[in-house]
């Protein structure tokens, strides 16, 4: 295949111009055959505004057609198709078992399914489809159910968030593509594949989710909802058993390859498993709060006012800044046109995060303004004292605003008084909140951080410091307190155990989290053979 790169034309809905450069960039009179690989967008020069494609073109004689070029960003590519690993020799004794049923725990079992290995998945809380309803629920006024929420259930903390599906990580083996392919498969759009910034949307990803399952349970895997792993047996150095609780039924399953794809609010998890001495550590993570702003103002100042910016999706942004401390500020899951949401997942404290639906056409656009927390922060040198210092922040705000999300205009929160009415912006909020003063309740390295900080990013982004800018709080679940560490074949001190995903300290999103859950994956099979004479009585 032939790549072309930095192909740059007006923002439309039609792929006209597009293919006209194509023919135009390799000398043809015909559209030849060809493959969107990558679309993002340049606002540089507003209010004119441009779509930037990378393409692989397909042709015959495509050396001979290259000689004629001088052109650096035309080139010869070949596609890198994800491939599985070679199963091993040893014969495993029990079922795979994953703890956790969110991206990684899911694509994980999707890898061993299709290998032939029949995995069980235990997830805690409910099936994504009864999960939606009870979250709802919740932000209806209903009670919190610690054991299914926005954190816990099918689909992990993802499905109640953007849905994005863009990431950092390096990937030389296809493993983003399949990913994405496996996304598309399930029903999420196909423009997932090319765009720059993929995102889903949590009302498409119930149907993904649900999709990736059922080809799951199709293969040979079997799902336990509402389901706890609430204990270990370990004999020398190595796992044998899981204590599963049940509707208040436990009961022992046999098991020697144990995926921890618990995600990063685990708390009781994360204390059993400290409890049973596997290594872990904490790590930095970062506090904040999420801020709101009129879609309509973030849109303007990313896009402008011209026609093209109204054929473009909700903006969204990405704001860095370093204090005079040292102090790292950043802008995290960012959601354009989005809600903030009540995050909680324990009695009596209070967390938020950011969600949007596929067609971001909500109000308002938010994301998480937070600090770096680093472990000389913390007050003691216990691998969950970052974890009880989020559970600190969250019973403040639980009490200030009385079971409810603390609101705050950006004014009262500089002047350190309680917010008594909104102004321009309205809250967008999943769940019960209360006008209040959000400041009081975050340690003074946070508000300072995010005091200086403001500023610099209204620079960035006009209105951004905006006296009637919303803040709720606590965000307080940016990454995983702690990391479960592991060796070169992904197992912890204890054998058998596979610390995975984000809640192990590994990912850090949808997609970091389920490639992880592919390399625990690989691990398994160049391991073991998928010939077994386990039986599992569900």
């Amino acid at each position: 295949m032939i790549e072309i790169q930095g192909i740059k034309v007006p923002v439309s809905k039609d792929y006209k111009r597009l293919e006209q450069q194509i023919m135009k960039k390799l000398h043809l009179l015909t559209v030849p055959s060809y493959e969107i690989i990558r679309r993002s967008i340049d606002a540089r020069k507003k209010p004119e505004l441009f779509y930037i494609y990378t393409v692989w073109v397909t042709l015959p004689n495509e050396k001979q057609i290259l000689k004629k070029l001088h052109n650096n960003n035309i080139m010869l590519t070949n596609r890198v198709n994800y491939q599985f690993p070679d199963s091993g020799q040893e014969i495993m004794k029990h079922h795979p078992l994953i703890i956790g049923a969110g991206p990684a725990g899911l694509f994980c079992a999707l890898q061993l399914a299709k290998k032939g290995y029949a995995p069980i998945v235990v997830e805690r809380g409910l099936p994504v489809e009864e999960r939606v309803k009870k979250v709802n629920d919740f932000f209806e006024g209903a009670a919190l159910d610690p054991e299914c929420n926005v954190q816990f259930g099918e689909g992990g903390a993802g499905t109640f968030s953007d849905g994005k599906l863009n990431t950092q990580v390096k990937d030389k083996y296809g493993r983003i593509r399949y990913v994405l392919e496996t996304f598309v498969k399930h029903g999420a759009p196909k423009d997932i594949l090319f765009d720059y910034k993929p995102h889903v949307g949590t009302d498409l990803l119930v149907n993904v989710v649900k999709g990736i399952r059922e080809e799951v349970e199709s293969l040979g895997g079997v799902f336990l909802f509402d389901t706890k792993a609430v204990d270990i047996e370990v004999e020398q150095g190595t796992i044998t058993k899981v204590k599963l609780l049940h509707k208040g039924c436990e009961t022992w399953v046999q098991s020697n390859q144990v995926v921890l794809a618990i995600g990063h609010s685990a708390r009781d998890t994360f204390t059993m498993l400290h409890s049973k001495n596997i290594n872990m550590i904490a790590k930095d993570f970062a506090v904040g709060v999420r801020v709101e702003h009129p879609a309509i103002w973030i849109n303007e100042a990313m896009y402008g006012t011209g026609e093209s910016a109204k054929l473009l999706p909700a903006a969204p942004y990405k704001l860095t800044y370093q204090t005079t401390k040292g102090r790292g500020v950043y802008s995290f899951c960012m959601c354009p046109g989005g809600y903030v949401v009540n995050a909680s997942s324990e009695e009596g404290r209070i967390a938020v995060n950011g969600m949007s639906y596929s067609g971001r056409n909500g109000e308002n656009s938010n994301a998480a303004i937070v600090v770096s927390v680093r472990k000389d922060d913390l007050k003691t040198d216990s691998p969950l004292a970052g974890m009880e210092l989020q559970r600190e922040l969250e019973s403040a705000i639980y009490k200030a605003g009385h079971g409810k999300i603390v609101v705050q205009r950006f004014e009262d929160f500089k002047k350190n008084i309680p917010t008594t009415s909104v102004g321009v912006v309205t809250p967008q909020i999943k769940g019960g909140y209360e006008l209040g003063n959000l400041r009081q309740c975050l340690p003074e390295l946070i508000t300072e951080s995010i005091l200086e900080a403001m500023p610099s990013f209204d620079q960035k982004i006009s209105g951004f410091a905006h006296d009637d800018t919303i803040f709720s709080g606590v965000e307080s679940r940016t990454s995983s307190p702690v990391r479960i560490e592991r060796d070169s074949e992904f197992l912890s001190n204890i054998k058998g155990i596979y610390p995975c995903g984000e809640g192990a300290g590994y990912a850090g999103g949808i997609m970091s989290a389920a490639m992880d859950g592919m390399k625990v994956a690989e691990a398994i099979i160049q391991k073991y053979s998928p010939e077994s004479n386990a039986t599992f009585d569900k």
